[in-house]
């Protein structure tokens, strides 16, 4: 007998973009409607999460709509609702479960709450239909640095997190302090094709006792310190500079824990995942350390490396498949672990 096709309706709304897709079997993407509010929140140099959820409540009925036109399907050709339901911003995260929770209970059909980072490691999986667990990914994003083991389908070990700021947010602060504004990792990566990569020697963190934690906290300091100093003696200094090197501080360090778990536990498979994913400087730095070891690559288009409901479909299509389901009492969680 023919294996049914499994589609699925995802949502996801955890910052703020308000995203749905429909998904075939984990792999195939019929749809992938992104509404960004980055115009909005750039007026104020971040996210502002009171705004963001107002922009979700507006957008997500129109986004869902979109998502089922644009794959030619009605929400009874689905076999479930996935959702983002933590971590993120909580009213954020409310309107999407919401959303998913009305149209589970009006079409009777199953709900399947995700967790956000399992989402962005499962973007690997629409990206390379050739993956298969178990696999080493560094998933690096605003909120996020973490080294996660993919044992099997809905399997996490969790090797390495950041201690203080993560990835993103670091970049984010520094674009900041040296006047580049908000979204930081985009306009650091542009700024650092000018500059010269080693022209600071910015400070690596190694966590005694954790060798695949991170800490960006004291890189962070480091430039701001940096600047002050030729601020205070009104002297000007190169931002193109200051944003290469400290671009190639972050990424020597998420390459070097990646390659370290990876020998270490017999991993010859690296994937990258989440919107840190998208520089420019760790994709070629993680391909070519790959290289020299031997080990496969993998990483998604930059477009399914930010948040997306793609890859929250990709995700629910194993969580439904390994039997997860949950009732209307699914509620949003902020600060759910992996």
């Amino acid at each position: 007998m023919e294996k049914k096709d499994i589609t699925v309706l995802a949502i996801e709304s955890s910052c703020d973009e308000t995203a749905a897709a429909v998904v075939v079997n984990g792999r195939k993407v019929l749809s992938n409607i992104i509404s960004s509010q980055i115009d909005i929140h750039k007026l104020y140099g971040g996210v502002v999460p009171e705004i963001a959820s107002r922009k979700h409540i507006e957008r997500i009925n129109q986004v869902i709509q979109e998502a089922l036109t644009e794959a030619d399907r009605q929400l009874d050709d689905m076999d479930a609702v996935c959702v983002t339901y933590g971590p993120g911003l909580v009213g954020a995260l409310l309107v999407g479960v919401g959303a998913a929770k009305a149209l589970s209970y009006a079409a009777g059909k199953p709900l399947v709450g995700v967790h956000h980072i399992v989402g962005h490691i499962s973007a690997n999986y629409i990206a390379n239909p050739e993956l298969e667990p178990p696999f080493l990914c560094l998933v690096a994003s605003g909120g996020h640095s973490h080294l996660v083991l993919v044992r099997d389908y809905g399997q996490y070990e969790i090797l390495g997190r950041t201690r203080d700021d993560a990835a993103g947010e670091a970049f984010d602060k520094v674009a900041r302090a040296i006047g580049l504004g908000y979204p930081g990792g985009p306009k650091i990566d542009r700024l650092s094709q000018d500059g010269d990569p080693d022209a600071i020697d910015f400070p690596r963190a190694v966590i005694d006792g954790a060798p695949y934690d991170f800490s960006f906290s004291g890189v962070k300091s480091a430039v701001l310190n940096y600047i002050n100093g030729y601020s205070m003696k009104g002297e000007a200094y190169s931002k193109a500079d200051v944003a290469a090197s400290f671009q190639k501080a972050v990424v020597e360090v998420l390459v070097a824990h990646t390659m370290l778990a990876a020998r270490d536990y017999g991993i010859d498979r690296i994937a990258i995942a989440g919107g840190v994913a998208c520089n420019s400087a760790l994709r070629a730095g993680m391909e070519r350390a790959c290289q020299r070891n031997g080990y496969s690559f993998y990483m998604p288009a930059p477009v399914l490396c930010t948040d997306n409901a793609a890859m929250i479909g990709a995700a629910g299509y194993y969580e439904f498949r390994n039997g997860i389901r949950h009732g209307l009492d699914l509620n949003a969680v902020p600060n759910l672990k992996l």
